[in-house]
């Protein structure tokens, strides 16, 4: 079996791929995310995460638009993931409708609350100060969330960065529970407890940065430089990547 070929199955029936190109780290590059799309397709990806904060959300669009246009693949082969930013809780629907006329698609697989918490509608993606920060009503996002779902625009609902104490809340007046919580998860933050959490109500632990975002502005090289992943690798023949991501 290939890197990008193993699934997991959601609590609605759907299979996630394991493997996804996060988009978050392409430097809003349009041509750069175009190239970067067309070549995991043609290795083998067919999970793609975006969000509206990363600005990739219409580059992406036009990248699959064109593999769907030329015969590369087709889009029930393909599993897309956005999520809501923190200054949208107050109307998921109108956000995702947006991030769908980006994307150039009819419905995501998977939408994602990104954060627990809410900012103002003026605040700035990054670098945003105390006082942008509201008080946030996730119960009121999740309605919105559940919306979303009932209208057709997402195949499944999602939370994003939720400690099992924020799911469990959310699973007192869920009426569609949600799918998945995707997290930082990596071989120094393994999220134990998170796992066994969520593995007991059905939910899909996701995790981004699994290889610790080297060369970003959020991440470092440090786990991927880590010597006991290096000893561990070459002890089996496999890359540092893939010991991480085992």
């Amino acid at each position: 079996m290939g890197i990008c070929e193993g699934t997991a199955e959601l609590h609605t029936g759907a299979k996630i791929p394991l493997i996804a190109l996060g988009t978050a780290s392409l430097n809003e590059n349009e041509e750069e995310i175009k190239a970067a799309v067309a070549t995991a397709l043609q290795v083998g990806y067919r999970h793609f995460d975006t969000a509206s904060a990363y600005n990739s959300e219409r580059s992406l669009g036009q990248a699959l638009n064109q593999a769907f246009q030329n015969g590369v693949v087709k889009r029930e082969e393909i599993f897309v993931t956005t999520k809501l930013w923190n200054n949208h809780h107050d109307d998921p629907v109108s956000a995702l409708k947006t991030s769908l006329e980006n994307l150039h698609l009819e419905y995501v697989d998977l939408y994602l609350i990104h954060w627990p918490v809410k900012l103002r509608k003026e605040a700035p993606i990054f670098h945003f100060k105390e006082e942008d920060f509201l008080p946030v009503d996730i119960k009121s996002t999740w309605q919105g969330m559940e919306r979303c779902a009932e209208l057709g625009l997402t195949k499944a609902i999602g939370l994003s960065n939720f400690s099992s104490k924020k799911i469990e809340d959310v699973l007192s007046y869920a009426k569609i529970p949600p799918a998945v919580d995707q997290v930082e998860m990596h071989p120094m933050w393994q999220q134990k407890k998170l796992r066994e959490f969520c593995n007991k109500h059905n939910i899909h632990v996701s995790a981004w940065s699994p290889l610790g975002a080297p060369n970003t502005r959020w991440g470092s090289n440090t786990l991927i430089e880590n010597p006991v992943i290096q000893e561990i690798g070459q002890k089996h023949g496999k890359t540092r990547a893939q010991v991480m991501l085992r």
